[in-house]
């Protein structure tokens, strides 16, 4: 993988420089409801403009699917951006006129954000040729190529994959760091190595459990996925998440942890209710208890505590998924549980992006809390499933 370094800081100086960035941040009725993306795009944009180079972001937000939707629009976080780095001009075009006249009157150590790149259906399509059309556009506003959006690189876009073919290019700081780390946790992880899975679904993350079975040393198994595990342990699960065409293919899963020597930890109690609401009438049962007409929203408090011995002397940690519902409180007990013991294990802790970066950040965790939060889910569990990355694969090699 080039990085950086290998542009050279001096051919970088004077020089427009393409930096595809995740700005992807969630926002509510118009503003930003967590910057951390944005804040994870500065160090790199500050590299740029520190040597002089004349940096244009591209991004996306949301899924406009190619067409205009006023409240996608990157003009606010443009404007957030600004606040963290200096100042930033926004413009509302990607490779028309008005985006070749801004970058072009940038000067050096300057910053242009680009309008949404998904307003144009090209960037997403599954033809080679609409993308490389567009990834021309990208490419004549430019000289050289950062790609620095960890998020998207599992996505073959014509702002992530297409424009690398087109100019010399690299990865930036944050996608550096991040494949830094996903090495760490595939090649050589300190031990005890544990993963902690959650979230809705075991079809998510068979593919990660599969590629990382004979490498960790226990597989810890929360949040909805839990459910499928112990259905195929033949325990009735009530209304709760389920997969039943995956019960035969986790039966499997758990003989082959066996016999890989694998500790295999899931739930021994679950808090449940009639429905995920914040006035459901909760109650903690065993598993071998839950009610017919009752889903499990939560691990229980003793899972909660088997879960933190088995982290308690973990050399490294991969996080990806939470235990239950955390957005409703009453059902937030168990991730807040397992974020603490992630945070207190004595080694490398790596939260793997999505809905668990988000749950501890509503729970009031400090990003410094752990040792690394990724800032791509799907990227990550792609990477972890040994898959390649389009967006990676590309920087590969000699370039242009």
């Amino acid at each position: 993988m080039r990085t950086i370094e290998s542009l050279g800081d001096e051919a970088l100086a004077g020089k427009r420089v393409l930096v595809r960035a995740d700005l992807n941040v969630p926002m509510r009725d118009g503003a930003i409801t967590d910057d951390r993306r944005i804040r994870a795009a500065v160090p790199t944009l500050r590299r740029l403009a520190a040597v002089g180079a004349r940096a244009a972001v591209l991004s996306h937000l949301g899924r406009p699917k190619g067409v205009v939707v006023p409240e996608l629009s990157l003009a606010p976080v443009a404007e957030r951006l600004g606040e963290l780095l200096g100042p930033v001009q926004f413009v509302p075009d990607t490779v028309g006129a008005a985006a070749s006249a801004a970058v072009s009157g940038l000067g050096d150590g300057q910053v242009a954000v680009l309008e949404n790149v998904r307003f144009d259906a090209r960037e997403t399509s599954k033809d080679d040729a609409e993308r490389g059309a567009l990834a021309a556009g990208y490419a004549a506003l430019a000289e050289a190529f950062v790609s620095d959006g960890f998020g998207v690189l599992h996505r073959k876009q014509a702002s992530v994959y297409d424009v690398a073919r087109l100019l010399p290019s690299a990865a930036g700081e944050l996608v550096a760091a991040e494949v830094a780390v996903l090495e760490r946790l595939t090649e050589h992880p300190d031990r005890p190595y544990v993963v902690v899975l959650g979230g809705a679904k075991v079809s998510d993350k068979l593919a990660v459990i599969g590629n990382l079975l004979g490498r960790v040393d226990r597989l810890v198994v929360g949040g909805g996925m839990a459910f499928t595990f112990l259905a195929a342990q033949g325990l009735a699960t009530g209304r709760s998440l389920l997969e039943p065409g995956l019960v035969d293919t986790v039966r499997q899963l758990l003989v082959e942890a066996d016999e890989r020597g694998v500790a295999i930890e899931l739930p021994v109690d679950v808090v449940t209710a009639a429905q995920a609401a914040p006035d459901a009438t909760s109650a903690t049962v065993a598993v071998d208890a839950i009610g017919e007409d009752q889903m499990g929203l939560d691990i229980g408090p003793r899972t909660a505590e088997r879960f933190a011995a088995a982290l308690s002397d973990a050399r490294t940690v991969f996080w990806n998924g939470p235990m239950g519902v955390f957005e409703v409180p009453q059902f937030a007990a168990g991730t807040r549980a397992v974020a603490e013991a992630v945070a207190a294990s004595p080694g490398l802790s790596v939260v793997g992006g999505g809905d668990s970066a988000a749950a501890v950040r509503q729970l009031g965790f400090a990003d410094d809390a752990f040792g690394h939060i990724s800032t791509g889910g799907g990227a990550s569990l792609e990477y972890l499933e040994g898959r390649e990355l389009p967006g990676l694969a590309v920087l590969d090699g000699e370039g242009v």
